[in-house]
């Protein structure tokens, strides 16, 4: 189902704290290998609603993510920003793509980890608007930098339905915002028509929503030369991600999600307007080290190209025709 609309129209146990002191510190990385690790890769660094992340590669909501080991395994791994999977009030087991302990459990790894230097973003799910607004209280209590709201799930466009209508929508969004004080971030549904865009990049920027998390379905023919940051063939709409950065007007950061398992696709992601980056099949099959891999390709690359920063390639794609 394609959405389109007119702008005009059972509980599950958490695991008891027993050791806060192990815990943070198996959060946080040795300081030198830390220093060092950012200054090697400060060409990958980027910000999101201005919130400075260390490297514009991160894990999508889920991979990995689920469970505190995992969390703790992540943040060793890699110093960019840290998304938990997307969470419920009380938990849940089906969908499984969305089985999740509940918002108690993730704000309780969250208070661990301020002051462990990466951001972390809370992502969101839920089956109705209160239950919305309370994941994303408690999570911004807790701490989190950056709230997503999962809008792309089956699971939320069946039970909150939030793009039902543009009031429904604007009415989510507008007392999530309300209730709030953390960066917020929204994330599309694969399904949203891209002529969409502008209407709901109008609504998240009257809202200071200040980050747009769009699928990154670029053409699989699609052919970049990165030295000239040209794409074969004449100007169209990529992607989703594309569609939401040409109506940013430089006010929402986009994050492409989807497509990314190396440094040249991170490239190509940048070009077509994303300020960051979330991977999640090649985290899935390769393991945490698949985040350390794509950034230390994508800085080469930049390196090779010149370019001091991710934000000098960002929506910097032109095309031959």
């Amino acid at each position: 189902m394609t959405h389109a609309y007119a702008a005009s129209d059972a509980k599950l146990a958490v695991q008891p704290m027993r050791d806060n002191a192990r815990w943070e510190r198996s959060f946080r990385l040795p300081a030198a290998r830390k220093w060092l690790y950012e200054l090697a890769m400060e060409r990958t660094a980027s910000r999101l609603g201005g919130v400075a992340i260390a490297s514009s590669i991160m894990n999508a909501s889920g991979a990995r993510s689920a469970e505190r080991a995992e969390i703790v395994e992540l943040r060793a791994a890699h110093s960019g920003a840290l998304v938990f999977k997307s969470c419920n009030l009380a938990g849940l087991e089906q969908p499984e793509n969305l089985k999740n302990r509940g918002v108690q459990y993730f704000s309780d790894i969250a208070g661990e980890l301020a002051g462990c230097g990466a951001p972390v973003i809370g992502s969101v799910v839920g089956a109705s608007e209160d239950e919305f607004v309370e994941v994303a209280r408690r999570l911004d209590r807790a701490g989190v930098q950056i709230i997503e709201l999962n809008l792309a799930d089956d699971y939320v466009t069946r039970t909150a339905a939030p793009f039902a209508s543009y009031e429904r929508l604007k009415a989510l969004l507008g007392r999530v915002r309300g209730e709030t004080s953390a960066v917020m971030a929204v994330k599309m549904p694969a399904s949203l028509d891209r002529a969409q865009a502008r209407p709901i990049a109008e609504l998240l920027k009257s809202l200071r929503i200040a980050i747009a998390v769009c699928f990154n379905d670029l053409p699989k023919d699609l052919e970049v030369d990165l030295a000239s940051g040209v794409a074969k063939g004449p100007r169209r709409v990529l992607s989703q991600a594309h569609a939401f950065h040409l109506v940013s007007d430089r006010v929402l950061d986009v994050v492409a999600v989807g497509g990314v398992s190396t440094g040249r696709e991170a490239y190509i992601a940048h070009l077509t307007g994303a300020c960051g980056v979330q991977v999640g099949s090649a985290l899935m099959k390769e393991g945490v080290g698949a985040l350390g891999r794509i950034d230390r390709e994508l800085d080469e690359l930049l390196a090779q190209q010149g370019k001091p920063s991710v934000a000098d390639i960002v929506g910097q794609i032109t095309f031959a025709s």
